[in-house]
């Protein structure tokens, strides 16, 4: 079998089918009850780091290598290749919702604020508790000059995680408008 993954990685997607995304709930609700008992910045941020290991478990072998490749793409500015593992990952795995987030990512970068939102929308479909996609929409929507709907994103990525560095972004009750 592994003599066929590199094959598999390089024919089309859907020549495979993606199996479900594994189910993380208990550990993310371990983290997130732990984030919540937090007391410093620096336990909190340390703490947060943990829930990407979880939202960035791909379904299958071939899923991970499409997204590590995008990831990494990403990391070094090339944007195109990026985006086009991304749309590849999104169209082989259409409901892992990190596929969404890290093409939105990406829109994001490159400043292209209302392509990322439709990707945003559907990781958070997919994972509610998406601290990562909730926060990029947040900031996606300041960029937008849609404040109020941004305010109320970040509240609500706050609520799960308080120590998320967007937190300086948060304005007091009433002056989103």
């Amino acid at each position: 079998m592994r003599a066929l993954i590199p094959f598999l990685f390089m024919a089309s997607p859907l020549m495979a089918e993606c199996p479900e995304a594994p189910d993380h709930t208990a550990a993310l609700d371990a983290i997130f009850a732990e984030i919540q008992t937090a007391t410093t910045q620096t336990q909190g941020l340390t703490i947060g780091v943990r829930l990407w290991e979880y939202w960035t478990d791909a379904p299958d072998e071939i899923a991970q290598k499409i997204l590590d490749r995008g990831m990494n793409r990403r990391s070094g500015f090339d944007f195109f290749g990026a985006r086009s593992d991304f749309d590849r990952l999104v169209e082989y795995c259409p409901d892992f919702a990190e596929g969404y987030n890290q093409r939105a990512f990406v829109n994001y970068l490159s400043n292209d604020f209302e392509a990322a939102l439709p990707d945003l929308d559907r990781a958070i479909e997919l994972s509610p508790r998406h601290v990562g996609a909730l926060s990029g929409r947040a900031l996606t929507l300041m960029a937008l000059g849609r404040d109020f709907e941004a305010q109320r994103d970040l509240r609500a990525a706050l609520e799960l995680n308080p120590w998320l560095p967007e937190r300086s972004y948060l304005l007091p009750l009433g002056e989103e408008l």
